[in-house]
């Protein structure tokens, strides 16, 4: 592909913005908790249910693109006390999370990162070759690992050691949130751009696992998307990164605002049973849980 994007953090700093086209929106939501300390860019929540553990990539101060051993993964509980702040260190640029089968996985600009959950400590280091920004993580009940790299509009497959492309081009506009559900995956895209801002936002929509046939869910474009989680009625949460909202997008495609932040809101945690959601704040170096349910 010519074109490229520059990491959210990049495009934020420039100024550039897009327009919401929503309505309803909401401001606020009420707090459950919130935690700052030993928190620093953090880009992902995870809950890991086997565990009972929430997980947070940090991204750390050298930004998300610089291979400097700084990232790290912190480690939480429900109710957002700090258990460890640094739980796996040495990684340099940590974004999406997921677990599967004991290992949480991680992104980290060019590779996929495998944990131990029990041992906490680094037991796979994955090379994707040609990745640039790779960033949301999910895995498949087969155990397969699917990573998006936002920079070059692909999604990669990680299964039985080997490394393939399961999608790519500008039908996938540039995807940031994936999600495993069923035969399909689900995908929430940041938006095309050919140059150094989003020209166009992206949509959420699915391409089924067996033949990649993309199905759209928003008709139109909804955002700059990130954070994708199901909302437990068979619906989706979806943060916009650059608007700063989370937003429920229903089975049919309506779109709504729940809660409106500041720029930043990167890929959230829904706990549907608790009515919990937990979003991490990466230009604030915060991570706040909210109240809400559907």
């Amino acid at each position: 592909m010519s074109r490229f994007l520059v990491p959210a953090s990049l495009v934020l700093l420039m100024g550039f913005a897009v327009g919401d086209g929503h309505a309803q929106d909401r401001e606020s939501l009420p707090v459950v908790w919130e935690v700052s300390a030993g928190i620093l860019a953090p880009e992902s929540v995870y809950y890991d249910a086997a565990s009972g553990f929430l997980f947070v990539s940090n991204i750390g101060g050298g930004g998300p693109l610089k291979k400097d051993g700084d990232g790290y993964i912190s480690q939480l509980t429900l109710d957002g006390k700090v258990v460890q702040s640094a739980w796996v260190r040495g990684l340099n640029a940590p974004k999406g999370l997921r677990s599967h089968a004991g290992t949480l996985w991680v992104s980290d600009i060019d590779r996929l990162v495998g944990m131990n959950i029990a041992q906490g400590k680094i037991i796979h280091e994955v090379a994707i070759p040609g990745a640039k920004f790779l960033n949301d993580v999910d895995c498949g009940p087969d155990g397969a690992v699917y990573v998006s790299d936002t920079l070059t509009s692909k999604i990669y497959r990680y299964l039985d050691g080997k490394v393939t492309v399961f999608a790519e081009g500008d039908e996938l506009e540039c995807p940031n949130g994936v999600l495993v559900e069923g035969g399909r995956l689900l995908v929430a895209a940041w938006g095309l751009s050919s140059d150094l801002a989003p020209k166009i936002p992206g949509r959420l929509f699915a391409l089924d696992l067996k033949t990649k046939k993309k199905t759209l869910i928003t008709k139109e474009p909804a955002g700059n998307l990130d954070g994708l989680e199901a909302d437990g009625a068979g619906g989706y949460l979806v943060t916009d990164y650059l608007a700063g909202k989370v937003l429920r997008v229903a089975a049919d495609g309506t779109t709504t605002v729940i809660l409106k932040l500041a720029a930043g809101t990167a890929d959230h945690a829904y706990l549907a049973n608790r009515k919990l959601l937990i979003v991490p704040r990466m230009n604030d170096n915060k991570i706040t849980a909210f109240r809400w349910g559907p």
